[in-house]
């Protein structure tokens, strides 16, 4: 994946997760759990793209 790419996919994560925060009236610990898991989702898939977590193809959730 080209770093631009990646550049932008960040920012629109950040622009769409501060639009949520900002305009979306909602609980402050609704919106710290909201916070959290993106940052997890957006941790785990930097991991991924740079090929330190491998692939996670294998990996099941469920049944």
């Amino acid at each position: 994946m080209p770093l631009i790419n990646l550049v932008i996919v960040l920012i629109v994560v950040g622009v769409l997760l501060w639009l949520v925060n900002t305009y979306i009236p909602m609980d402050r610990k609704i919106k710290n759990i909201l916070n959290i898991v993106v940052v997890i989702v957006v941790v785990i898939w930097l991991l991924q793209v740079f090929g330190v977590l491998g692939s996670m193809d294998s990996i099941r959730v469920g049944g």
